[in-house]
């Protein structure tokens, strides 16, 4: 069999998702683009600002679409390639679209606050503080990460860096020229994406060579002025700049495997238990972002939802983002299909799986007269800008969380004061676990924190919806999925882990389960078996 059908059948399963699913998800939601958003109420030229779908799109994408859906296909494949392709794109239609769609929304009536605000008005101020303490912890945990991932990136392709340093300055000009001077979106994107070309051309002409804890110190001064300019200067602007990379990164990759499709060589099944443990639950942990991401349910109810213009776009970005990461995390199963069982092994061991993506993309690439050594090149820009974007986003929100979190109403209050300093502490504690290296230690638990994020708001989707008296089966029925997945996962890594002589891990995976089991108790007593639950104010 030829890999082109795995892309042909994820493309079609997707339309149908997108044509009907996500329409009958408009009426159970509730969108309705006669209200006006929270951007358009709230409106003050920092983190209220209305947009049009285009850019809302892009800036949503580039924030999402991290490693993940690369590293985690990749990784899964392990199993077999057929239940890896199974659930990213059953997934992504049936609980990784819902679950962003439905924070968007949710998110967007209630005043563009978090899924946290969410827990705190429908099962009280205890489940927010849970829930949001243990976001911020993990959107801490990803700063640390990413911000070494890229350093790396930096150091090992100095174009890179050149580039990524032009795709900043491209941004503000480009905030500049369409919220300030006023440019059409189609004139001021034309001058963006010959802006994006010539850093490319000036990457590899004057490659910028730099130490790692250099480019460390220099990321995070990086994410500290982008999680406090306004919204439409600098982050804005770069994510909208930077999906057109990813959007040619999709686009060539699916041509060129169209015109070179491998044939699928990888076993489709390769047994339950592997290296990385039992396939329940570990295939859905370890494949991750690509089928469902609890990230994603905190960039959507955070800088998403108080940028949309109207209702709708809940729809078009919230859901057809993640449909469009999905077909990226299919792409990168395609990098690996055409390997024997052997080579798969063996290049993931001595390459690791972002190189074996970017050797397959180029692969792919170079039916389009692409270089191989220049489409690897171009894989690993668009590596980079996946996690740079997640990087400054997840400083951004986590700067939120914490201001709804020390806030005495509980509700997010922005002032000058509180951006300086909750952003500070945010970035101090990133630098405090990137230069120690801690964030190594924790990093084995970010599948599963992230799943379970991902089931925390599915749980509050639920708890919503049947607290205003909407259908709720549809965010339900995954949430207790997820929830069943999380629960097992961390009752199996907190075993193994206290074996092997970790104890930290242990303890970790041990603390994420009772917090889990805390909220479904107040849910299960507010919603699940007593009815119609009480609304705190």
């Amino acid at each position: 069999m030829s890999a082109r059908w795995l892309i042909v059948g994820a493309g079609l399963v997707f339309l149908v998702g997108y044509l009907f699913y996500a329409r009958w998800l408009s009426w159970w939601l509730g969108l309705d683009d006669r209200r006006p958003t929270p951007a358009h109420r709230f409106q003050d030229g920092l983190d209220f600002v209305p947009t049009s779908t285009p850019v809302l799109f892009g800036h949503h994408f580039a924030s999402i679409a991290g490693a993940g859906p690369i590293v985690g296909p990749i990784l899964a494949a392990s199993y077999g390639w057929l239940g890896v392709f199974l659930w990213l794109v059953l997934g992504a239609v049936l609980a990784g679209g819902v679950h962003d769609m439905g924070s968007m929304a949710a998110s967007l009536q209630h005043e563009g606050r978090s899924i946290g605000e969410l827990l705190r008005q429908y099962l009280g101020p205890s489940a927010q503080r849970l829930f949001l303490a243990f976001a911020v912890a993990t959107l801490v945990l990803v700063v640390a990460a990413f911000d070494v991932i890229v350093a790396k990136t930096f150091v090992a392709s100095p174009p890179v860096a050149t580039a990524s340093l032009g795709f900043l300055i491209l941004a503000l000009l480009f905030g500049l020229l369409y919220y300030r001077l006023r440019l059409p979106l189609s004139a001021t994107t034309l001058l963006g994406l010959a802006g994006l070309i010539l850093s490319i051309w000036l990457g590899f002409r004057f490659p910028l060579r730099l130490g790692e804890p250099l480019w460390r110190g220099i990321l995070f001064a990086y994410i500290f002025l982008a999680s406090v300019l306004p919204v439409w200067l600098l982050l804005q602007p770069r994510d909208y700049l930077n999906a057109f990379l990813l959007y040619a990164l999709l686009l060539g990759a699916l041509v060129g495997l169209f015109l070179r499709a491998p044939a699928v060589r990888l076993p489709a099944y390769t047994g339950f238990f592997n290296a990385l443990g039992p396939l329940f639950p570990l295939l859905f942990v370890t494949t991750s972002c690509g089928a469902l991401s609890g990230f994603h349910s905190l960039v959507a109810s955070g800088t998403t939802a108080r940028q949309a213009s109207r209702e709708s776009q809940a729809r078009s970005v919230g859901y057809g983002a993640m449909l469009l990461e999905s077909l990226l995390a299919v792409i990168s199963l395609c990098a690996v299909v055409g390997l024997t069982l052997g080579d798969y092994q063996g290049l993931l061991q001595t390459k690791g799986p972002i190189t074996v993506f970017a050797l397959g993309v180029g692969h792919f690439l170079s039916a389009l007269g692409l270089s191989p050594e220049k489409g690897r090149a171009f894989a690993a820009l668009a590596v980079s800008a996946f996690a740079l974007t997640s990087l400054d986003t997840a400083t951004r929100v986590a700067r939120f969380m914490l201001e709804e979190l020390f806030s005495p109403s509980g509700q997010q209050v922005s002032t000058p004061q509180s951006r300086l300093l909750f952003t500070s502490l945010v970035v101090a504690a990133g630098v405090l676990l990137a230069f120690s290296g801690a964030w190594q230690r924790i990093w084995p638990l970010m599948g599963t924190a992230n799943q379970l994020l991902a089931a925390l708001a599915l749980l509050a989707l639920t708890v919503w919806l049947t607290s205003v008296g909407r259908p709720s089966a549809f965010v339900k029925l995954p949430a207790f999925f997820m929830l069943a997945v999380t629960l097992t996962a961390l009752v199996l890594l907190a075993y193994r882990n206290f074996l092997s002589g970790k104890p930290l891990l242990a303890l970790l995976a041990f603390l994420l389960l009772v917090l889990t089991l805390l909220l479904l108790r107040l849910a299960a007593h507010k919603v699940l078996f007593s009815g119609k639950p009480q609304k705190f104010v």
